[in-house]
């Protein structure tokens, strides 16, 4: 069994800031014996505005708060797993999700595919698809000290064919960092997680965005590790006063015997495979 931790804070429009908040996390991993630190999606910053947004992935210090989990991954000898804001146009951005490993190397990159459209009643609304470039490509499960890992982001989280799709190249971890709106978390977050985690017999990882971004936004919280039997073994609640972290082992071997005493046996000669 090796040591997971799944991180919990309250990003801004104040970069720096947010890099001492993952800093904090990362000492906190590291301190517990972690081998690897899951972060929130967007944990460089959240914005106020499509423009704010746009004009912080451009900034000097989006690319230093990149350079400097890079330097603490190696300093710590632990994998990085976290949500950052990249360019993708001259008037769209990516959401993406950066693996980067105990040498300071980032080794992984995915970009959201699901974009989160919404008008919540007495709630928020956003419209993610329009300053964000959805993904195009579902990257491959790949080697990690906990398992094979799969990588989705947030809204992704809804729909299970990405993790069904993961699970098919023997994903053993699957990864949902997330800046869940309250409403929906309230409804959603713990249900979505738990029915992803036992569908696809894998441990599901999620670090949240906790607390007020600004003063439109604030999200759940809740960080979570469910193992593949659907329990939850580590649980944040919505805290945002200061940057939190919760472990658990991540057993293979536990993986390993759910899916050979309750084999999935789908019928793709009835219904195709997604």
């Amino acid at each position: 069994m090796v040591l997971a931790a799944v991180g919990q804070l309250c990003s801004t429009a104040n970069i720096t800031s947010n890099l001492a908040q993952c800093q904090v996390l990362i000492q906190k991993a590291a301190a517990a014996g972690a081998k690897v630190l899951f972060l929130p999606e967007a944990s460089d910053y959240i914005a106020s505005s499509p423009e704010q947004s746009y004009s912080l992935a451009k900034s000097r210090e989006c690319a230093d708060f990149v350079s400097a989990l890079q330097k603490d991954a190696e300093r710590q000898n632990l994998h990085i797993n976290v949500g950052i804001h990249e360019i993708a146009s001259d008037t769209r951005l990516k959401n993406s999700l950066i693996w980067i490993d105990n040498k300071g190397a980032i080794t992984q990159n995915y970009q959201k595919i699901h974009l989160f459209d919404v008008d919540i009643k007495d709630g928020p609304t956003l419209k993610e698809s329009a300053n964000v470039q959805p993904g195009q490509q579902i990257p491959k499960p790949f080697d990690t000290p906990i398992g094979r890992v799969g990588l989705s982001i947030c809204f992704d989280l809804r729909f299970p064919e990405i993790s069904l799709a993961l699970r098919r190249q023997n994903a053993e971890v699957i990864t949902y960092p997330s800046a869940f709106t309250v409403p929906t978390g309230k409804a959603h977050w713990e249900s979505l997680l738990r029915a992803r985690a036992i569908e696809t017999q894998s441990y599901v990882i999620a670090a949240a965005q906790a607390g007020p971004h600004n003063e439109k936004r604030r999200s759940y919280g809740h960080s979570i590790i469910v193992n593949p039997w659907g329990e939850v073994v580590a649980k944040l609640g919505d805290e945002h006063q200061e940057p939190q972290i919760a472990t658990a082992d991540v057993d293979l071997d536990l993986v390993a015997k759910i899916r050979r005493e309750m084999p999935l046996l789908r019928r793709n000669d009835l219904y195709p495979e997604f």
